[in-house]
C-alpha cells in the first residue's frame, strides 16, 4: 500500500525513535552486564596512548555512542582523574568504537530480528540471575535495532522514489560539501551519529525503480558520513561549557580531529570511494551500500586515528595554545569529582561519588587532628579550622547525597549498584556525623579556654589516647573504602571494639580519681562527654566499615552464584 507524505514522515520519525530507544536499551543492558569490570578495564587500558585508544573504542561500543563516551571523558578530565593526552586518546578510540553498531545493522537478516526480540524477551522474564536478564535486555534491544531498520526501509522506499530526493543527491554528487552539511545537521538534530548513519544505510538500500542502482550513490553517502562525524562533536562541546580548561581542550581536540579528518577525506573523496568499493563485498549497489557505508564510517575513523596518533603531542600543544590559562582553584566546599553529565553511566558516576566521599573523609580526618590540637594545646587557630571545615563537610555531604539520589533516579541500576548507592548515602551521613562530634568536642575546648580550666596530666593523656585511636580508625576505614579491602574493614571492627573498651576503662579510671580526690568533680561532665564523642567517631567508622563489608559480601555471593 502506497503511503502519503504524512504517513512517510511519521513512519520515518517513529522508526528513528525506536532505533535510538533500542540503542539506549542495549547500552543499559551491556553496561549492567559489564558492571565494575568496565571501570577497572578503563583504568588499566589508559596507561599508554595505544591502550587508551582501545579503551575508548571498547567504552563507546558498550555505551553505543561516541558522544556519551566523550562526555564521560570530559567529566573525568574535569575531575582531575585523567590527563589531557589520556583523554584525547580515549576520544580517538571512541570514534572507532561507535562504528560497531553500523557494522552490525548492515547485516541482512530478513525477518529473523523477531527471533532476537523473542529470545531477549524470554531471557528477561524467565531467568532469575541478573546477568542473564541484562544479556536478554541487550539481545532484545539488538532486535529492536533491526526492527527499526525494517520500518525505516518502508518509509525510505517512498523517499527514494521522490524526484526531489533524486535531485538532492545529484546536487550532493556535484557538491559533496552539501552532503557533509546535511549529515552534520541530521546528527545535531538526533544527537546521534549512529542514528544518522542508519538513515543513510536505509536510504542506500533502496533500489531505483527498474534498476540495480541505489537511490543514493556511494560518494554522496560517504560525504554525509563525513558530516555525521562533525555533528557528533557538538554534544561533547556543549558538555565542556563551564568545565575546566582541560575539559574544554578535550572537546576542542575532538572537533579539530574530526574536522581535519573530514577536510582530508573530502579532498581525496574519489580515492576514498574507490578504496571502500575495493574492500567491501561486490553486488548490486542497493544490496551492498549499507555495508559500504558502515565500512566508510569505520575506516574514516580508523585511518584518521592512525594519522593523528603519532602526532598526539602536537595536538595537545595545539589545544593548550588554543585554550590557554589555568583553572582557578575550586573552593573546598565545591565538589571536585561530581559530574552530572555522566549520571547515565552509573558505573562511572558511582566511582566519582566514591572519590568525593574519600575527599570528604580527608576533611573529617583533618577535623579530628585539629580538634585534638584545640583541646590539648588550647590552639585557637585549630578551633577556627574545625568550624570552617565542618561547614565544608556539611556542604559536600548535601551535594554528594543529591548526586547519589540523581543516580538512583536514572532507574538503570543493577541490584548491586542500587545497594552500593544506598550504602554510599549512609557513608556520607556517617562522615558528616564525625564532623559533628568534632564540633561538640571543640565547643568544650572553647569553654575550657574561656574559663581557664586545667585538666590533669593524666586526663589529658587519656583524651590524647582516644584521639589517636579515632585518628587511626578513620584512616583505616577510608583506606578500606578506597581499596574495597575486607581485611582493613574487619580490622576496623576490632579497633572499634577496642575503642569501646577504652571508653569504659577511662570512665572507671576517672571515677577512681574522683574517689581518691585527685581530680576536680566539676570537670566530670565535660570529660565523659569528650570521651563519649570520640567513641561516637569510632561508631561512625564502624558503620562505614559495615557498608564496605556488605558491598564485598554481595559481590562474593554474586560470583558464587555465577559459578554455580
Amino acid at each position: 500500500m502506497e503511503m502519503n507524505g504524512f504517513q512517510v514522515l511519521i513512519t520515518l520519525v517513529g522508526s528513528v525513535a525506536v532505533f535510538i530507544y533500542g540503542m539506549n536499551l542495549m547500552s543499559d543492558g551491556l553496561q549492567r552486564a559489564a558492571g565494575e569490570r568496565m571501570r577497572k578495564l578503563l583504568a588499566y587500558f589508559t596507561k599508554n596512548p595505544l591502550m587508551g585508544v582501545l579503551a575508548g573504542a571498547l567504552t563507546a561500543a558498550v555505551l553505543q555512542s561516541s558522544s556519551a563516551t566523550t562526555v564521560m571523558v570530559i567529566g573525568f578530565v574535569s575531575a582531575g582523574l585523567m590527563n589531557l593526552p589520556q583523554a584525547i586518546c580515549m576520544v580517538l578510540g571512541a570514534n572507532i568504537g561507535a562504528t560497531a553498531t553500523s557494522q552490525l545493522i548492515a547485516f541482512q537478516i530478513g525477518n529473523y530480528f523477531w527471533l532476537l526480540i523473542l529470545v531477549g524477551f524470554l531471557l528477561q522474564i524467565c531467568m532469575k540471575k541478573e546477568t542473564w536478564i541484562n544479556v536478554g535486555q541487550a539481545i532484545f534491544a539488538f532486535g529492536l535495532l533491526f526492527l527499526s531498520m525494517n520500518l525505516m526501509g518502508t518509509a525510505m522506499g517512498a523517499v527514494a522514489a521522490s524526484p526531489k530526493t533524486g535531485a538532492f543527491f545529484l546536487w550532493v554528487q556535484e557538491l559533496p560539501i552539501i552532503g557533509v552539511l546535511a549529515g552534520a545537521a541530521v546528527t545535531m538534530a538526533f544527537q546521534s551519529s549512529t542514528a544518522s548513519i542508519a538513515l543513510i544505510q536505509s536510504l542506500g538500500s533502496q533500489a531505483v525503480i527498474g534498476g540495480a542502482a541505489s537511490a543514493v550513490s556511494l560518494q554522496s553517502a560517504l560525504a554525509m558520513v563525513l558530516g555525521t562525524n562533525i555533528g557528533t562533536t557538538i554534544t561533547a562541546a556543549l558538555a565542556s561549557v563551564g568545565s575546566t580548561a582541560n575539559a574544554k581542550r578535550t572537546a576542542a581536540a575532538h572537533i579539530i580531529f574530526n574536522v581535519a579528518g573530514m577536510v582530508l577525506f573530502l579532498i581525496f573523496l574519489p580515492l576514498y570511494v574507490n578504496f571502500i568499493q575495493f574492500i567491501s563485498p561486490a553486488g548490486p549497489e542497493y544490496d551492498v551500500l549499507a555495508r559500504q557505508v558502515a565500512n566508510g564510517h569505520m575506516f574514516f575513523n580508523l585511518i584518521n586515528t592512525l594519522i593523528f596518533l603519532p602526532f598526539l603531542w602536537l595536538l595537545v600543544k595545539a589545544v593548550v595554545k588554543l585554550i590557554p590559562g589555568k583553572d582557578a582553584d575550586k573552593l573546598p566546599a565545591q565538589p571536585q569529582y561530581l559530574d552530572y553529565n555522566i549520571i547515565e553511566q552509573p558505573v562511572f558516576a558511582i566511582h566519582l561519588a566514591t572519590k568525593e566521599l574519600l575527599r570528604m573523609g580527608g576533611f573529617a580526618l583533618q577535623m579530628i587532628k585539629d580538634t585534638k590540637k584545640a583541646f590539648i594545646a588550647n590552639d585557637t587557630d585549630a578551633v577556627k579550622s574545625v568550624f570552617k571545615t565542618e561547614a565544608v563537610i556539611n556542604g559536600l555531604q548535601q551535594e554528594t547525597v543529591k548526586y547519589l539520589a540523581s543516580i538512583f533516579a536514572t532507574d538503570t541500576l543493577t541490584e548491586h549498584q542500587g545497594k552500593l548507592v544506598s550504602g554510599l548515602i549512609h557513608i556520607a551521613s556517617d562522615l558528616e556525623h564525625i564532623g559533628d562530634n568534632c564540633v561538640n568536642i571543640t565547643e568544650f575546648a572553647e569553654e575550657k579556654m574561656r574559663n581557664g580550666y586545667e585538666f590533669s596530666d593524666i586526663a589529658c593523656a587519656e583524651i590524647y589516647e582516644c584521639f589517636d585511636q579515632a585518628n587511626r580508625m578513620t584512616s583505616t576505614v577510608l583506606k578500606a573504602l578506597e581499596e574495597s579491602d575486607a581485611h582493613l574493614a574487619q580490622d576496623l571492627l576490632l579497633q572499634e571494639e577496642e575503642m569501646n573498651r577504652t571508653e569504659e576503662r577511662l570512665k572507671k579510671q576517672h571515677i577512681k580519681r574522683l574517689y581518691d580526690k585527685s581530680c576536680s568533680p566539676e570537670f566530670t561532665v565535660m570529660y565523659t562527654d569528650i570521651i563519649h564523642n570520640i567513641e561516637r567517631i569510632g561508631d561512625s567508622c564502624k558503620k562505614i566499615a559495615d557498608a564496605v563489608l556488605s558491598d564485598i559480601q554481595f559481590n562474593e555471593n554474586n560470583l558464587t552464584n555465577r559459578e554455580i
